[in-house]
C-alpha cells in the first residue's frame, strides 16, 4: 500500500466520546494523512433505541477540539459536517440481506434472548459458537447453532403470523463453502490476498497475514429483528460504500475480522487492509467504558485548554509501514 489510503473513525453517538475514542480517531487521523489520504467520519446510528442526536453533536465538537480533520466522503475536497449516517444507509443494508436470502444462506431464527439462555444452560446442550448479535455486537457471548433446526416449521409459522420479529442467521458452513469458491480477488493496492482457494485472509500492518476463521462464530446473527441489520453487516457495506482502504479500529474488535472477510468474500466487495491497534486502559488495566464521565472528552474539554496533553496519556501511536504489506 504505496498510495494514499483512506481510514474511517465511525463511533456511535450513544454516550459521550472517551479517550479511547480520542486514540482511535488519531490513529485513523494520522495514517490518513501519512499518507495523503483521508479519514471518514461515519457514524454509527443503526441502534435508534440507544443513539441520541446530543451525541453526534458533541462527537463534531470532540474532533474539533482535538483538531481532527474528516472528511465525509473520499471524494470530498474540503472538511465538513456532513457525515454519512448508517440510519440513512438501510435500504443498502436490506439489499445485501436479500442477496444473502435470495441465495438461501441466511434464516429465521425466533428463539427469543431467554430461550437462547436457557437453552445454552441445559445439560444437553447443542454446540455454541462464540458471538451472538442478539446478546452484543462487540462482546463475545455464547450462541445456539443451526437454531432453524431447534424450532418446527409449524412453530416458527405460529410466531410469524403472531407478528414476532426475527433475526437472520447465516448459514456457516455454506456460505464458507461459496466463499471460497469465489476468493480470487484482490485488495486496494493490486496485490493478491493470499487466498488459495482453501482459505480466506487479510493483511493486518500490526499482525501481518491471518487466516479467516469464520466457522468459530456458528450460525451468528446478520440481521438482528429490532433494528434489522447487525454490526458485521452494516460495517462491511460501510466500508465498501465508503472506499475505505485501511480499517483501523481496537484489537477488542480483531475476531470480528474473520466474519467481516467471509461477509466480503460473499458480496464480491474489495478487501482493505487493517490495523487493529491497542486500547487505551484505565487505572485497574480496563477498557474504558462511556459511563465512565471522568474519562469522557466533553469533560476534558472543560479541564484542559490545550487538548494535545491527552495524547501524552495514550499508547504510542502504532507504527506502520504503509508502504507494503508483505
Amino acid at each position: 500500500m504505496d498510495h494514499p489510503v483512506i481510514t474511517r473513525f465511525a463511533p456511535s453517538p450513544t454516550g459521550p466520546l472517551h479517550l479511547g475514542h480520542a486514540y482511535a480517531a488519531k490513529v485513523a487521523h494520522d495514517l490518513a494523512s501519512q499518507s495523503g489520504g483521508k479519514m471518514i467520519l461515519r457514524i454509527d446510528d443503526i441502534d435508534h433505541t440507544r443513539c441520541r442526536d446530543i451525541f453526534t453533536t458533541q462527537i463534531f465538537n470532540d474532533l474539533d477540539w482535538l483538531g481532527l480533520n474528516w472528511y465525509s466522503s473520499a471524494s470530498d475536497a474540503q472538511s465538513g459536517r456532513n457525515a454519512p449516517r448508517q440510519s440513512q444507509r438501510m435500504p443498502a443494508y436490506q439489499a445485501a440481506l436479500k442477496t444473502l436470502q435470495d441465495k438461501g444462506l441466511v434464516y429465521p431464527c425466533y428463539l427469543s434472548r431467554r430461550e437462547l439462555n436457557e437453552l445454552l444452560s441445559a445439560p444437553h446442550a447443542p454446540p455454541a459458537s462464540q458471538i451472538d448479535e442478539n446478546i452484543s455486537a462487540a462482546a463475545p457471548a455464547s450462541v445456539i447453532a443451526n437454531t432453524d433446526q431447534l424450532l418446527s416449521q409449524k412453530e416458527q409459522a405460529r410466531r410469524h403470523a403472531a407478528g414476532q420479529g426475527a433475526a437472520w442467521r447465516l448459514r456457516m458452513d455454506t456460505a464458507i463453502d461459496i466463499a471460497l469458491s469465489n476468493n480470487c480477488g484482490s485488495g486496494h493496492d493490486g496485490s493478491e490476498n493470499g487466498d488459495d482457494g482453501e482459505t480466506l485472509s487479510w493483511f493486518d500492518h500490526l499482525a501481518g497475514r491471518q487466516i479467516a476463521d469464520p466457522a468459530q462464530f456458528g450460525d451468528v446473527v446478520i440481521a438482528r429483528a429490532d433494528i434489522a441489520v447487525s454490526y458485521h453487516l452494516s460495517v462491511v457495506i460501510d466500508d465498501a460504500l465508503d472506499g475505505v482502504t485501511l480499517v483501523t479500529r481496537g484489537d477488542d474488535l480483531a475476531a470480528s475480522t474473520h466474519l467481516h472477510r467471509l461477509l466480503q468474500a460473499l458480496f464480491a466487495l474489495s478487501v482493505p487492509d487493517y490495523c487493529h491497534h491497542a486500547l487505551v486502559l484505565d487505572q485497574a488495566g480496563k477498557r474504558l467504558a462511556k459511563r465512565d464521565s471522568a474519562h469522557s472528552l466533553e469533560m476534558m474539554r472543560q479541564i484542559h485548554d490545550d487538548p494535545s496533553s491527552l495524547f501524552g496519556k495514550m499508547p504510542p501511536m502504532p507504527a506502520v509501514n504503509l508502504h507494503g504489506n508483505a
